[in-house]
């Protein structure tokens, strides 16, 4: 059982502790436990709670009526509310609930719901990246725990999978070649399947190599296949070397082809691009440079038969 001070759930629900401790003391919401030295604590019931009442409260229902209801009618009408709500607020409190509940058919329910009336992709950028966003504050707060953590984003990465397992085969075979890996150290890799996706849905070839990538076998690939691009993201600091000397070895071994680069690491300090090297500010800016690039080649016929 997780415990929480009044901090945490005030990041976890978008609620400032002041409002949920007059919720406590004049409605009877979320009555915290105490030690036996008297010091105030939640667990996840608590939390549980404080977040359906707070998807209720935004919704225009009154506090005071609220607090009539039993838990279990909180409930039955959270899930009513929620299913039949598309807003991007109301699906990432869902998607957290689901996520402390360790709730996989409720967060099957909210993703396939999102992807019938939006689509994967829009799916991935709209919901589960603001998701995403939300989970690593509270990651770095601490407010969850390292289980609810692995339990949702290999959820997401599951999904990402089978998204990718569904765009045909065929490709352009004029298209740009693109490397993914992520170098050794770097375990996370939702982003990395996500811009595989992104690239195989534009019909542009990839070579997918993974996480914990040593350059050793980057170059095993790009020796013989010359890529036109090589595509990594540095979320963590780099394995025993500077992020400036992972850059310059990064673009020798990617001699030949363009090195695209993102991730945290490369905004935290000052650095140098090597000639071959092109900096990404996170996803948007990637989307963007992927489509330049599907334009660039979906033009090319129309230029050479001019």
């Amino acid at each position: 059982m997780a415990i929480y001070a009044i901090r945490d759930l005030e990041k976890l629900t978008g609620i400032k502790a002041h409002t949920i401790r007059i919720w406590e003391q004049r409605y009877h919401l979320v009555i915290p436990s105490r030690t036996a030295t008297n010091i105030r604590y939640y667990t996840d019931e608590h939390l549980r709670q404080l977040l359906n009442v707070a998807v209720l409260n935004r919704k225009g229902f009154k506090i005071s009526k609220i607090a009539e209801m039993t838990p279990d009618q909180i409930a039955r009408l959270v899930a009513d509310l929620t299913a039949a709500d598309q807003s991007h607020n109301a699906q990432i409190d869902a998607l957290t609930l689901a996520m402390i509940n360790l709730d996989e058919s409720a967060f099957e329910r909210i993703f396939v719901t999102y992807v019938s009336e939006s689509g994967f992709e829009r799916t991935m950028i709209e919901l589960i990246y603001p998701f995403l966003d939300k989970l690593s504050v509270l990651w770095i707060t601490r407010s969850i725990s390292p289980a609810h953590e692995k339990f949702v984003t290999n959820l997401i990465r599951r999904k990402i999978i089978s998204a990718i397992d569904q765009v045909p085969c065929e490709i352009n075979k004029d298209a740009s070649l693109f490397v993914l890996y992520s170098p050794e150290g770097e375990n996370q890799e939702l982003t990395l399947l996500f811009v595989q996706y992104l690239l195989r849905s534009r019909r542009q070839r990839v070579i997918y190599l993974g996480s914990n990538t040593s350059l050793n076998d980057v170059r095993d690939v790009c020796q013989p296949l010359r890529p036109d691009y090589v595509f990594t993201i540095l979320q963590e600091p780099p394995h025993k070397q500077t992020v400036q000397a992972y850059i310059d070895n990064a673009a020798q071994t990617s001699v030949g082809s363009k090195l695209l680069l993102t991730g945290v690491q490369l905004f935290s300090q000052p650095v140098s691009l090597p000639k071959n090297a092109v900096l990404l500010n996170g996803l948007y800016d990637t989307l963007n440079f992927i489509e330049s690039v599907r334009t660039e080649h979906s033009l090319l016929p129309e230029a050479n038969a001019a």
